[in-house]
């Protein structure tokens, strides 16, 4: 069994991480930590849950040591500014016996605070790629010192945009740097990515087969409807062992307002609600309460899906079906996390049982139904709401079979008859 101090970690370091309590590495942190320490370029693939954030962080603070200078020699881009503050967070625990510094750069928030921490001298920036390139391009970046480039949570470069920065930012790094790419899932696109910055990578996939964590049991629920779906969490939520629990919402107009009817039923001493009309310093007070206080609820879209790291979440509850399967991983990766078990429960509607299937194709294994409680009222399915599903379970039929013909087709008009 290998601990920590088998893997050349300083004493600061491995005091650090007793403070955490951390005991041994993870598969990722044990494979990821000495080859990042041998200065080579690495791909690490592993699924979300099992520590990545520390797999290169520890090894990099390792190799920057103590604080130098007052320009960065590090840089670790993230696709979101809950991972960047997230990550930030990791670095303070980390780095608590040492002087290195960091400095935390994102969008949606005045930048003269952050301006003012990168005048005062920092060796490493853990920035979004937005608001990096912003302060580079009026000068209050110097990047000629960086020595290290971090690129994490690699698969959410779905969004053009982000490419496009991402692709920026190489151009204005020193050509000579150890680069490191972290990302839950190889897919195509994070491939394409790897090879654009990557030299001869050491590649480590952790159970390349196994996509979501092993410690989540997995199972769904079909529902009739939404207010069937209330009735069911209602009931769920009657079970004491569901004490620290995250609810996804698939929009913010129902995360908004699912919150509002629990935040009635239980209180604001037990519920917390993030979605993106939140103000980020909302979004950010709600994550550390839920983080750090005895909060047992929180109801949020995807934008917690990757960037909180709360161990001792015991259920993730999808009340909503994602529709980009990628977030199902990162979603139920919430729970389960440091060697911990944990349980993942989706709401399936009829609209949602196609969704489901390709779920369970992407992640090559079978989600185990459970019978809808008997005790809960089934509430009747409004018109609308039930002429919605019926409009999108055609448009799955026709997305599968260009030539189906569904309910709602257009109909030719009759003949009149003579």
């Amino acid at each position: 069994m290998t601990n920590f101090s088998d893997l050349k970690i300083p004493r600061q370091f491995l005091n650090a991480i007793d403070d955490l309590g951390f005991i041994q590495p993870t598969a990722v942190q044990e494979k990821s930590i000495p080859a990042v320490l041998s200065g080579q370029d690495v791909m690490s693939i592993a699924q979300t849950g099992t520590g990545k954030t520390l797999a290169y962080l520890l090894p990099l603070l390792r190799l920057l040591n103590y604080a130098q200078g007052n320009d960065p020699r590090a840089l670790i881009v993230l696709p979101t500014r809950e991972l960047a503050l997230q990550t930030g967070q990791a670095f303070d625990a980390l780095a608590k016996y040492t002087d290195l510094r960091k400095v935390v750069l994102f969008g949606g928030a005045g930048a003269k605070t952050q301006i003012a921490e990168l005048e005062k001298g920092v060796d490493v920036v853990i920035a979004s790629p937005g608001r990096f390139l912003d302060l580079y391009l009026n000068g209050y970046i110097v990047t000629k010192k960086i020595k290290h480039l971090v690129l994490d949570e690699a698969e959410r470069l779905m969004d053009i945009s982000f490419i496009s920065q991402f692709h920026r930012i190489l151009e204005v790094l020193p050509s000579k740097r150890q680069n490191l790419l972290f990302s839950a899932t190889m897919s195509d696109l994070v491939k394409k990515i790897a090879d654009d910055f990557l030299k001869f990578p050491v590649l480590i996939d952790i159970e390349p087969e196994q996509k979501t964590a092993g410690t989540v049991t997995q199972h769904y629920i079909k529902v009739a409807n939404l207010k069937t779906k209330i009735n069911l969490l209602e009931k769920l939520l009657t079970d004491e062992t569901l004490s620290k629990v995250i609810i996804f919402c698939r929009t913010k107009d129902t995360a908004s307002n699912l919150g509002k009817y629990i935040l009635r039923k239980y209180g604001e001493e037990q519920v917390r609600v993030v979605h993106g009309n939140k103000t980020q310093q909302s979004r950010i007070n709600a994550m550390n309460d839920f983080k750090e206080k005895d909060i047992r609820l929180l109801i949020t879209t995807d934008v917690a899906a990757r960037g909180l790291d709360v161990i001792d979440v015991t259920h993730v509850i999808n009340f909503d079906v994602p529709i980009v399967y990628e977030d199902y991983i990162h979603r139920i990766g919430r729970t389960g996390r440091a060697f911990k078990t944990g349980d993942a429960i989706t709401f399936v509607t009829m609209a949602d049982e196609y969704h489901l299937s390709k779920i369970e194709k992407r992640i090559k294994q079978q989600i185990k139904e459970t019978s809808f409680p008997k005790t809960v009222f089934i509430e009747e399915t409004p018109y609308e709401e039930n002429q919605l599903m019926l409009r999108e379970i055609d448009s799955q039929k026709r997305k599968e079979d260009p030539d189906f013909k569904g309910a709602f087709h257009e109909k030719k008009p009759v003949k009149a008859k003579k």
